[in-house]
């Protein structure tokens, strides 16, 4: 953690995490802030780059998304330029939430969500095993989401 965070930027951080809505007010009184000085404090986490955006958390089911697939991908050849074409073909499809090249016994590790096991057919065939450099892939539907948590220990 950064020499630069005391203890109200940490409150602050984790107030937002909780919730992105609070107005100046309210942040300012879970802090123990004044206002002026509490927008000051998000002004510099924000230009600091600790808090990188607001976003409201969507339901999936009710958005027919509601099968989280986690997919092993290897590529044929680990070379800058395979690994950048891969990258750039997976920035551009919207059905990808997450790509992480990881180490170990596989390259990359995506994260999707899909109506179902048709939908997740239809983007393995059609978009992800179609990617430049993919040799093979190794699916993991997810029967029970036991934990979903975004905000970070701060």
């Amino acid at each position: 953690m950064s020499d630069t965070l005391d203890r109200a930027d940490l409150k602050i951080l984790r107030a937002l995490q909780q919730d992105g809505r609070l107005s100046t007010v309210a942040l300012a009184e879970k802090v123990g802030l004044s206002p002026t000085a509490t927008t000051e404090r998000v002004k510099r986490l924000t230009r600091d780059g600790f808090i990188k955006g607001y976003h409201a958390e969507l339901n999936p089911a009710l958005l027919d998304r509601s099968l989280l697939v986690f997919i092993e991908v290897t590529l044929d050849k680990t070379t800058p330029d395979v690994f950048a074409k891969f990258a750039v073909a997976v920035r551009a499809s919207r059905e990808i939430l997450e790509c992480h090249l990881v180490a170990g016994g596989f390259d990359y590790l995506i994260k999707t969500r899909v109506k179902d096991m048709e939908a997740y057919r239809y983007l393995l065939t059609q978009t992800i095993l179609s990617m430049p450099g993919v040799r093979e892939s190794r699916s993991y539907a997810v029967m029970e989401e036991v934990k979903h948590q975004n905000e970070l220990p701060v």
